[in-house]
């Protein structure tokens, strides 16, 4: 159990988790291009020692790995497990009593405690250009605060049960703000701090918000810990941790005292300035948009504090971590959530909106033809409800078919699908409406369609991995490639219809592919599976991007006789997609040559 950052450095150094970078290195790319490297070898975490510009420390990459991230929480993690066993069904601790003795004293770690007396964080004072002033991007609209958590309170309240901690995006410098007297607080559709703003633009109330940097590894997981609304998140972190949130006021303003970093402020009621960009978790970059301004009041740190950052990109990231805890936590939840429901993936390699891959049951004619049912009422619940409501490519298959079938294996759950699709009847349109704050592939921002695409049923079609005979592409298309049986990538400049396509293709003996994915670059599309997903479902919106050979519109349904065909091109409208500085990549070069200090690291 860890009390501090600090803590969780020690521990994984002392267990040869750790990598410390005694070099000096500038936050602005370098620290980022370090990082991605070390990641991308499943190497360790790291603690850069001098940040140029700051006198603090920086810690990132402590998720890196699924391994280290169990590590981490190796003490609480089957306890908070226990708990949520016992929530999902009562009667377990009936029938395995011994299992679940423990049960009511983890639970009893999730109550905040006030501290009276030690209040580490407030050390000291110290000013935003102080902070490390991470960039990621060559792009990116100025430094930002990439693992915070934002706590905010009801008007008139001070009771921490009904707080609300969030991740969401804090710009610290750059575009219009005013260095040390302001910063951009970036938040999305379902984030619970937009209920408490619209509270307090109905009162007369300042907005105050704290931004808690840093502090024992499991207050920065309950920040994006999808909880049920009215749980405070300070009752997760105290679970996790196996210690009590500490907390304290300061001002009007709450303060977690164990983190490393504390920034009060008062959101502005109704202000905004351009937030932006940023390279986000989609593999592109979020652009500028107006979004709150907070005013800064002061900036809190322990002694020798830790600066937490990480480096979103294209995933997999080390925020990649979080959703598999978030998935071993929850695992017993989910069909207490969705009735019904037996699996579900939220796809990080695609960017966890843009495509949902899901089992349910389908149990309400078993006497009848087999056609998806009750499935598509659990696929209306899965998009009603919380973070899966983002979702813009639902895909869901009866697990009555195939008892054993993993969302996690996608490979084999698309062969599940596409051998059993009736392309003419399975295809779910909704239009107009909303879809993720970053995801730019729609029609505006926040505006996007839908697809859910239905399974059950006996196999329809053995899937080829063979081109129909004499197949002869249109001008502006080449390059056929398959990605698994059943699913061609075919190339084309972003110049070229894709009805034109569709309408070439007719006469064809298409009966073993019934997807087909247009892309800028076929060979790189079809050449991984996170590859595949990545080009397919984030560059793709469903009521634009979607033909068919053979499309066919019957009393406002939408339907193919033949394959259906994904436009997964970049458009120009489309965010761009995250390119590296070259001059950052030659300088971070030197670090990993032979005699660099990071020589031999990876």
């Amino acid at each position: 159990m860890h009390n501090s950052l600090q803590s969780a450095v020690n521990d994984l150094e002392k267990h040869g988790k750790l990598l410390r970078i005694k070099s000096e290195v500038d936050p602005n790319q370098e620290m980022a291009e370090i990082h991605r490297r070390i990641f991308d070898a499943g190497g360790p975490a790291l603690l850069f020692e001098k940040v140029k510009g700051s006198p603090f420390r920086a810690a990132s990459n402590l998720y890196g790995t699924y391994e280290r991230t169990e590590f981490l929480f190796r003490k609480t993690l089957e306890k908070v497990r226990k708990v949520t066993e016992l929530k999902a069904d009562p009667t377990n601790f009936f029938r395995k009593p011994g299992r679940y003795l423990s049960a009511p004293f983890t639970a009893l770690s999730a109550l905040p405690r006030k501290a009276r007396f030690r209040k580490p964080v407030m050390y000291g004072e110290t000013t935003i250009d102080k902070l490390p002033q991470v960039v990621s991007w060559p792009m990116d609209g100025g430094a930002f605060v990439t693992l915070p958590q934002v706590m905010s309170l009801p008007p008139g309240s001070r009771k921490m049960m009904q707080s609300n901690i969030g991740m969401y995006r804090i710009q610290l410098s750059g575009n219009e703000y005013q260095l040390n007297k302001e910063i951009g607080l970036h938040y999305q559709l379902h984030r619970g701090i937009g209920v408490h703003h619209t509270a307090y633009n109905n009162s007369k109330e300042p907005f105050k918000v704290s931004i808690f940097v840093g502090g024992p590894p499991s207050h920065a997981f309950s920040a994006i810990m999808p909880l049920p609304e009215g749980l405070s998140e300070v009752t997760f972190a105290g679970m996790l941790a196996g210690r009590r949130f500490r907390y304290a006021f300061d001002n009007g303003f709450p303060i977690s005292t164990d983190a490393d970093f504390v920034i009060t402020g008062t959101v502005r009621p109704s202000e905004k300035k351009p937030e932006g960009p940023f390279g986000d978790h989609l593999g592109y970059y979020s652009l500028e948009h107006p979004f709150p301004v907070m005013d800064v009041e002061k900036v809190y740190h322990r002694k020798e504090a830790i600066w937490h950052f990480t480096v979103v990109g294209r995933p997999p990231q080390e925020d990649s971590s979080f959703g598999y805890l978030i998935h071993q936590i929850v695992e017993a939840l989910t069909p207490q959530e969705f009735p019904g429901l037996q699996d579900i993936n939220a796809v990080d390699a695609a960017g966890v909106h843009p495509l949902l891959l899901a089992v349910g049951s389908e149990r309400y004619m078993p006497f009848r033809e087999k056609r998806p049912e009750e499935i598509l009422t659990q696929a209306n619940h899965l998009l009603g409800k919380g973070q899966t409501s983002l979702a813009k490519y639902l895909f869901i298959a009866a697990g009555n078919d195939l008892p054993n079938l993993d969302t996690h294996d996608i490979p084999a759950y698309f062969k599940h699908v596409l051998e059993r699709i009736d392309l003419k009847r399975d295809l779910h349109f909704q239009t107009q409406t909303t879809i993720d704050t970053l995801d730019y592939s729609g029609s505006g921002w926040n505006a996007g369609s839908k697809l859910v695409v239905g399974c059950y049923g006996d196999k329809l079609r053995e899937l080829s991995s063979s081109l129909p005979e004499n197949l002869n592409l249109p001008d502006g298309f080449k390059n056929p490639v398959f990605w698994q049986a059943g699913v061609l990538v075919i190339e084309s400049s972003s110049a070229e219809a894709i009805p034109k396509l569709a309408k070439s293709l007719e006469g064809y003996d298409w009966k073993g592919i019934p997807l087909i994915v247009v892309a800028d670059d076929a060979a790189f599309t079809a050449q991984n599976t996170n590859n595949f997903v990545w080009v397919t479902f984030t560059r793709s919106n469903p009521s634009h991007d979607i033909y068919g050979v053979g499309s066919f519109v019957e009393n406002k349904h939408w339907g193919c006789k033949g394959p259906l065909i994904i436009d997964a091109r970049i458009k120009e409208h489309h965010a761009p997609p995250l390119i590296v500085n070259p001059e950052v990549v030659k300088k971070v070069d030197q670090l990993f040559s032979k005699g660099g200090e990071l020589y031999g690291a990876i």
